[in-house]
């Protein structure tokens, strides 16, 4: 042994103290702003359905008519691979899943459209749509055939619509009250916000129903949807959207990005209109700082292109689906939009490939974090805080089974947690 270093400081400890009482303020702002991500599951995509089309039966609908296009149109994983281009390796075990995911869960988040997908309607029958909207929700997560998050888009605070989308809420709301209560997985969706005011006022709205309802202050969050140039770039200067995540007072949940709104706000032509679009690059890359840190999630837009027709036409616009997801996902946009239940097989189909091609780089580089061994890329803990939540997303929506992780990582489920997010909720699937 060596001879022990001696040990010395120039400053009195009454230093340190000035300087930690000087940033108090400051570490109660970190921790306010930025908590950090909530740890919960977050859905890989949202299905819109109107008020007026939504029933008991939606789901499963889904399901069954995602099913039934892969039986025409791709009925082996062979030929579901060579129209997308997945590798022979993992066509049998994503084309798998993806079948059995559209059986077991067909849906992970829906959302009851009372905006541009229902239009305007006579008060009594939105009235009536908004009721039965809450009523078939209480039921389907009583009797377990809900999606694990579901609620209503309203519509949104401009003068033209807001006492209608006010009283939609309140309908809608009440109703859950009067049919159980509000659910663990019950998301809003606030549209077109174009100022951190209303925000405000929308943040009002939930606080006034939770006093009347005597619920705990902060139980009703929301997503606040992106459609509009403002809504990124303020007449100020300033991005408008960080403002409205603070507006939120802790409420917001997500940022959702509005492909067409957004599109034609900023003058996009029709043609042109899509999620890879340098205007939609942009203001997500916008959100995306904005939420960072916050606890808010991103969510990308969707593509109008339907799979419906010919079996080309079908293929064609797969590809296109899918390209466009796998782009997402690489952009660390985990969820999205979809609008058709052709959509779902190619949203499962990006979402499994793009979990399965990485599990075992993943799981090898957490694995030789944890062990500490020397490797080809020396990893930090943010590095292995996102290779546990890389790990944890697959498993959350199927792409991955808790076995082939503990095998691959020498890690739990409540390791791969630790690592990932203190605050890491339970709502999670069993993969097949």
């Amino acid at each position: 042994m060596g001879q022990q270093e001696q040990v010395a400081t120039s400053l009195a400890g009454v230093v340190s103290e000035e300087i930690s009482a000087s940033l108090v303020a400051v570490d109660e702002e970190l921790a306010r702003r930025y908590p950090g991500d909530p740890g919960t599951r977050q859905p890989v995509h949202t299905v819109y359905v109107p008020g007026d089309v939504f029933d008991a039966g939606t789901i499963r609908s889904w399901g069954d008519q995602a099913l039934a296009a892969l039986d025409e149109h791709a009925p082996d994983a062979a030929s579901f691979a060579k129209v997308l281009g997945i590798s022979d390796e993992l066509a049998a075990p994503v084309y798998d899943r993806v079948r059995a995911k559209l059986t077991r869960e067909p849906i992970e988040d829906l959302r009851v459209d009372f905006e541009d997908g229902y239009g305007p309607r006579p008060d009594a029958e939105e009235d009536a749509d908004a009721a039965r909207a809450a009523r078939l929700i209480a039921e389907a997560f009583e009797n377990g055939t809900a999606a694990p998050y579901m609620g209503i888009r309203m519509k949104c605070m401009e003068a033209a619509v807001r006492n209608r989308g006010i009283r939609t809420t309140d309908v809608f709301l009440t109703t859950l009250m009067r049919h159980g209560g509000l659910p663990e997985g019950l998301v809003l969706t606030l549209p077109k916000v174009t100022y951190p005011e209303q925000v405000t006022a929308f943040v009002r709205l939930l606080a006034a129903f939770e006093k009347a309802h005597g619920l705990p202050e902060g139980r009703l969050g929301f997503e606040i949807q992106i459609e509009t140039s403002q809504s990124i770039l303020a007449a100020d200067g300033t991005a408008a959207v960080a403002r409205m995540i603070d507006a939120a007072q802790g409420r917001a949940t997500g940022l959702h990005y509005g492909t067409f709104d957004y599109s034609a706000c900023v003058g996009v032509s029709a043609a042109y209109q899509a999620s890879d679009h340098p205007a939609a690059d942009h203001a997500k890359a916008v959100m995306q700082v904005a939420a960072a840190g916050t606890g808010v999630r991103v969510s990308d837009g969707s593509t109008n292109v339907l799979p419906v027709g010919s079996t080309e036409h079908v293929h064609e616009a797969w590809r296109l689906h899918y390209g466009l997801t796998r782009r997402a996902l690489a952009r660390a946009y985990y969820q999205g939009w979809d609008m058709h239940p052709g959509h779902m097989p190619t949203r499962y189909a990006a979402v499994y490939a793009f979990y399965r091609e990485g599990l075992e780089q993943a799981a090898g580089r957490l694995a030789a974090y944890v062990a500490k061994t020397e490797g080809d890329v020396m990893d930090e803990p943010a590095t292995a805080k996102a290779l546990s939540g890389y790990l944890l997303r697959g498993l959350d929506c199927g792409a991955l089974d808790n076995a082939e992780v503990a095998r691959l990582t020498g890690l739990t489920r409540l390791d791969l947690e630790a690592f990932s997010s203190p605050r890491r909720g339970s709502l999670t699937v069993t993969a097949p």
